[in-house]
Formats: structure tokens, C-alpha cells, sequence
């Protein structure tokens, strides 16, 4: 079992961050990492749509013999982790509820802001989890939607990141907020950048460190000998995948192929 690699899948670009993060924790573990760069977005897409092509997703993980299904993409995370978990015998890992997690325990004063898309925060996914944990919460968001393409740009230190960022955290920073939670695997990209405009009083959470950290809990065993391998897949576009991933993780990626996925049986065995 300790052999099998970790199982990552995301909707596209962003969910190389939890991969970067779990490479730090897990140097000697396998992962496997598909990105559904053809059908990327899935933010707009119904509850049903994003069901099915997670469990394709996640389906493809299990064929490349993965031990864990970590969903690193905020959409499948917040409508299709119990479907997920009814259908496959693995254990499958979201990145919503260990950064909720992470944001209650951090949080001073129980005044939390979530910061994500469209999709991410109109699904109060984050809320939801945070009140869960912690009644007494204040929960504030805010959808940010440019900045999953500042990343994509590679537009990191460019002047106008910092107006833009500062445009649409302003009306959380006037709900006095202690603890800012980023609710999209692209925003840790710019987390040195979101920084410099919140100051260093708000507690941070990355939701991709989040989750490695909760892995450390679901992997008992680890695999303790050797350097861990990498395979990278994607749905389309390989060219740009490579160019961003090369970008994001401070090195040229290996073992980066294209592949199509069969059709899901999710809608006739629901």
C-alpha cells in the first residue's frame, strides 16, 4: 500500500500548489496528478456535471493504482467529496475542510474572511464548513476572479496585481477580519503579494498547506525509502500546462502526457 502513489486531481492549473505542498511533506512518496484542462472551468457548471467528471477524475486516479484521492479544486470539493467517498474505497481528501479547520483554530477573534471565485464562494461551501466548526464564527467573503488569471499570466509582481488585490480585499479589511482563509489553489501564487496588502496582523491560511498538513493524518505509513516519482496528466493544452506548472513549481516538469477520459457512468448508477 505504501508503494501506490497519492492521487491529485483539480480542474485545471491551480491544484499544483497542493501538489507542491505535499511534495514538501511527502519527498519519498509516488504522486499522480491529472488537471481536466479541457473542461476547465467547472465553477458554472451544475451540481451534476461536476459530480460526474470528479468521479472520472477520480476514477482515472484509481487505474494509475492511487492509495488517497486528494480533490485539489474548491468546486469538486465543495458538491462532490460524498459521492466521492461512497463510490470509491479509498480515502478521499478535499481541500475546503482542512482550511476551515486550519482558520478556526488560528482565528482570534472568530472574525474570518474566505476569499475565492465565483463558483467557490456563491456555493458558502466555506462558510458553511467554518460555522460547522465554530458557531460563533463571523464569516466575510469576497469572490476575487481576476486573480486566478494574474496567476496564469504569471503576472505575480506586476504593478497592477497589487491595485487589484487591494480593490477587492478592501471591504473585508473594514470587517476588521483576524484570519483570512485563500479558497482557490491559484491565490497561494500570490500570497507574498496579498500579504503585503493585509499587513502581517491577519493570520493567513493557504488552503494548500491545509491539506497537506491533514494528509500527515491520513498516511500512517508513508513511504520511506527512495525519491518519489511524479506523473503529470492533462486533458488538453499540454504546452500551457508545462509553461504555467514550470512556473508555479520552480521547476520543469517530467512525465507530462495527454489522455481523454471515458465517459462517466455517474448519471445512470446515482
Amino acid at each position: 500500500m505504501n508503494k501506490r502513489p497519492i492521487g491529485i486531481f483539480d480542474s485545471g492549473i491551480g491544484g499544483l500548489t497542493v501538489f507542491k505542498e505535499i511534495r514538501k511533506r511527502f519527498p519519498r512518496e509516488d504522486i499522480v496528478y491529472f488537471g481536466d484542462t479541457a473542461r476547465v472551468p467547472y465553477g458554472p457548471k451544475s451540481r451534476h456535471t461536476v459530480i460526474e467528471y470528479s468521479v472520472q477524475n477520480a476514477r482515472f486516479l484509481t487505474q494509475m493504482g492511487a492509495k488517497i484521492i486528494i480533490v485539489a479544486c474548491n468546486t469538486s470539493s465543495a458538491v462532490a467529496i460524498p459521492h466521492l467517498k461512497k463510490v470509491f474505497d479509498l480515502p478521499v481528501l478535499g481541500v475546503i475542510e482542512p482550511g476551515a479547520r486550519t482558520a478556526v483554530k488560528v482565528s482570534s477573534r472568530h472574525q474570518i474572511g474566505i476569499i475565492g471565485t465565483i463558483g467557490t464562494i456563491n456555493s458558502k461551501a466555506y462558510k458553511t464548513a467554518i460555522k460547522n466548526l465554530d458557531q460563533d464564527a463571523e464569516v466575510f467573503s469576497q469572490a476575487c476572479p481576476l486573480f486566478v488569471s494574474l496567476v496564469e499570466e504569471g503576472w505575480e509582481k506586476h504593478q497592477v496585481t497589487k491595485l487589484i488585490i487591494q480593490e477587492y480585499l478592501d471591504p473585508l479589511l473594514s470587517h476588521n477580519i483576524d484570519t483570512l482563509v485563500l479558497g482557490c489553489t491559484h491565490y497561494p501564487v500570490l500570497k507574498n503579494q496579498i500579504r503585503d496588502v493585509i499587513g502581517h496582523e491577519i493570520k493567513l491560511v493557504d488552503s494548500a498547506e491545509a491539506t497537506a498538513d491533514k494528509l500527515t493524518t491520513l498516511l500512517p505509513e508513508p513511504a520511506t525509502e527512495g525519491n518519489g516519482k511524479e506523473r503529470f496528466f492533462v486533458s488538453d493544452d499540454e504546452e500551457r500546462f508545462y509553461k504555467i506548472a514550470s512556473r508555479i513549481l520552480d521547476d520543469n516538469i517530467n512525465q507530462l502526457k495527454k489522455v481523454t477520459l471515458g465517459e462517466s457512468w455517474y448519471l445512470h448508477n446515482d
